[in-house]
């Protein structure tokens, strides 16, 4: 198949085409398992996808807007801010690790790691935490392609808000503020060890944690990943803020019928939802929009998300 370009225009990709042409991909990284119905509960550890139906737990409140909470906790503590990279999920490449790829808690780095700087994906999850299987897929294939990548765990806040939505906007604010800020001590960890390349970052994020890759505005990433946001003032946030450099490479990558940010949703707080960044993104001149058909809310591992994210790598991280 003919290469991405990422530095000429907002591009669609939207056929099944590109499905069976980008099944088979270099590197040798293992099939990726069937994503998650966003309407079923996560098997992780963590609450399920906090966009999904589910069921009333104990010690949960309704929202007036028909989901609900459970926790209050809305902003990190010192407790939380270590154990926020301690428990984060991180991937090794095998130039580091002189074997097999590392797949672990960031407590468990090997300390025996090759005298070498990597490339980085600091990766924000979504709201069904880092322990989601896809996540740890993911980032295993990533780290074939000679990228390192951290997933900082934001349920290392005890008592953090979870919810069931439709929630109100100012709630989902408060988490969004919250993932926000766990960018900043992910970049403070990696600017610490001596594999980090911090001059060959990159961001990404999935659902809630895209929004937080839209929003920030600091420095310290080459380029930005988001997968499965829409970039709108829909139900999800009071305005989308996104704060994306016009310079600044971005690939989006979401389907055409996503079940919370698509006219799929009866609830997505838009009479006409365009469902993917494309407008917001169109004078970026090294945006590309990756429109996957009929694909499901968690989506990067599949083969046309996959192609695009290496061709991204490729380009913006030179591995």
């Amino acid at each position: 198949m003919k290469k991405i370009s990422y530095a000429t225009q907002v591009l669609l990709i939207a056929t099944a085409v590109l499905l069976s042409a980008c099944a088979s991909l270099p590197g040798g990284a293992p099939a990726p398992s069937p994503a998650p119905s966003p309407t079923s509960p996560s098997t992780s550890s963590t609450p399920p996808l906090a966009n999904s139906p589910a069921p009333t737990s104990p010690g949960a409140s309704a929202n007036a807007a028909g989901g609900e909470t459970k926790g209050t906790a809305t902003r990190h503590t010192p407790v939380s801010q270590v154990g926020l990279i301690t428990q984060a999920a991180i991937a090794l490449p095998a130039s580091l690790t002189g074997g097999n790829v590392f797949y672990g808690r960031w407590a468990s780095i090997p300390t025996n790691l090759r005298t070498a700087k990597v490339p980085v994906v600091v990766f924000m999850h979504g709201s069904s935490g880092v322990n989601l299987k896809a996540i740890e897929e993911w980032q295993r294939w990533l780290a074939t392609l000679g990228v390192a990548s951290v997933a900082p765990d934001s349920f290392a806040l005890a008592d953090r808000l979870v919810y069931k939505s439709p929630i109100d906007k100012a709630t989902y604010e408060k988490i969004h503020a919250l993932r926000n800020s766990e960018i900043g001590f992910a970049l403070e960890a990696l600017r610490n060890t001596p594999w980090a390349d911090n001059s060959r970052m990159a961001l990404a994020g999935t659902s809630e944690g895209a929004i937080s890759v839209a929003r920030y505005t600091g420095p310290g990433f080459l380029g930005r990943m988001m997968y499965a946001w829409s970039c709108e003032d829909n139900y999800y946030v009071t305005r989308h803020q996104t704060a994306i450099p016009m310079t600044q490479p971005v690939l989006n990558v979401v389907s055409s019928t996503d079940p919370f940010f698509s006219a799929s949703n009866p609830w997505v707080g838009l009479s006409n939802p365009v469902g993917h960044c494309g407008p917001v993104l169109a004078q970026h001149k090294n945006a590309s929009v990756v429109l996957i058909p009929g694909a499901p809310h968690t989506l990067f591992n599949l083969a046309p998300a996959r192609h695009a994210t290496q061709g991204f790598v490729k380009d913006v991280l030179k591995p």
